[in-house]
């Protein structure tokens, strides 16, 4: 009798622990050959569970948007040159070989934060200043996969970072490797080893309530970065418009002062007159420096939301899965609370919750690093422009005071 109880499955069937294979292996259903490249280790760090580090880390640039046609000019397309330090050899990618490999990992790493791809645009793809900003999304993306422990690793991804250009057939082959990997959804689990031997436990209350709280500030985290992209936005678009137009509307006042004053012949008065108009070139460049100031501190800060509103989308979906193996563990209990499981099951289930948990909290350690890693930086390159705006605009009016010294 005690066997016959089994833990019920979600009816759900669209439901992401289910999708992402998660219901499936907490129940003991996968199975799988793990070869040693696939293994995924989760260590304990000073504060928690982490991904192991990847032991040879590299960056890659990308640079060099250049258009490209094929069939004879009559299909463009851009191509971006990627360099990645571990090789130092060049290889061109399309937006499209960006958008194959983001589809590859969304779909193996259920419980890992795939950052997102600038967006999509139909219309306008060729113009200057839209193939600058996907670059610097691009980068942005690129930066966070190589920061990632496991991504960085991953066969599909160095795949597209080395293969060359040239070699088509090669291309093909890597691609039908990576479409064809076994270790995705249920079997994804299966690749990740967890700390064990005494104090390596995790305790499901503790683990339920670290999640929550993460929950809770993914929540408030989203909303302010929406607030602030919103409020650089509108701050932007008042200094490209109407900052300049104002400066330059004080700029042009002061000329007409000056051109009204030159109608007085008078040799002494000649030295006021051209400082007058000195001060209404200043006011007017300073218009300038104005509108051309935001690419130089907003925009990049607003790339980076960008990126960071993509991983706060994925999180609901990851603690959706810890969250379904939580419940699963809680329901194995009750059964063998009353006397329709064996122990030995729901320990098994326990066990593979573990798993999921210990990956889970490695994931949300690894976000709160490069959090503060990436906005540390920012938050310094802004303040540093802003402070070298002020400068300049000093710098223009003081050179127009030091005008009047000799009048």
């Amino acid at each position: 009798a005690k066997s016959s109880a089994t833990v019920s499955r979600n009816l759900n069937r669209f439901s992401t622990f289910v999708k992402s294979g998660g219901e499936a292996f907490v129940l003991g259903e996968a199975s799988g050959f793990v070869k040693d490249g696939d293994k995924l280790c989760v260590v304990l760090g000073p504060r928690g569970p982490e991904w192991q580090e990847n032991p040879y880390p590299f960056q890659c640039s990308i640079e060099d948007p250049t258009k490209q046609t094929k069939f004879k000019g009559m299909k463009s397309y851009i191509a971006y040159k990627l360099v990645p330090s571990h090789t130092g050899q060049q290889v061109h990618r399309r937006y499209k070989h960006f958008d194959w490999l983001y589809g590859r990992l969304a779909e193996k790493f259920p419980v890992i934060s795939v950052p997102h791809l600038p967006e999509k645009q139909a219309t306008g793809r060729f113009e200057e200043d839209f193939i600058s900003k996907r670059r610097k999304g691009l980068a942005w993306w690129m930066d966070h996969m190589c920061s990632h422990p496991v991504l960085a690793q991953c066969d599909a991804f160095q795949h597209f970072l080395t293969c060359p250009s040239t070699d088509e057939k090669a291309w093909k082959q890597g691609k039908r490797k990576a479409e064809k990997d076994e270790m995705v959804g249920a079997n994804f689990f299966l690749t990740i080893s967890v700390p064990t031997g005494p104090g390596a436990g995790l305790d499901l209350q503790e683990v339920e309530s670290q999640v929550d709280g993460f929950k809770a500030f993914t929540k408030k985290m989203d909303e302010s970065a929406l607030q602030l992209n919103h409020t650089a936005n509108e701050f932007a678009r008042k200094q490209v418009t109407g900052f300049k137009k104002e400066y330059q509307k004080v700029g042009h006042s002061f000329k007409c002062l000056s051109q009204a004053f030159e109608l007085d012949q008078q040799a002494f008065s000649a030295g006021l007159n051209q400082a007058i108009a000195f001060t209404a070139e200043a006011y007017d460049a300073i218009g300038d420096l104005f509108a051309d100031q935001p690419r130089q501190d907003l925009d990049p800060v607003m790339d980076l939301l960008a990126l960071y509103q993509g991983h706060l989308a994925n999180f609901p979906d990851i603690i959706h899965v810890q969250k379904g193996a939580l419940t699963k563990v809680k329901e194995s209990k009750r059964h063998v609370e009353e006397g329709k499981m064996e122990l030995q099951k729901a320990e098994g289930i326990q066990e593979r919750c573990n798993i999921i948990s210990f990956a889970t909290l490695a994931e949300i350690n690894h976000f709160h690093k490069i959090r503060v890693r990436d906005f540390k930086s920012q938050m310094q390159h802004f303040l540093q422009q802003q402070i070298l705006f002020f400068q300049k605009v000093t710098q223009k009016l003081e050179e127009a005071l030091h005008k009047y010294d000799s009048v």
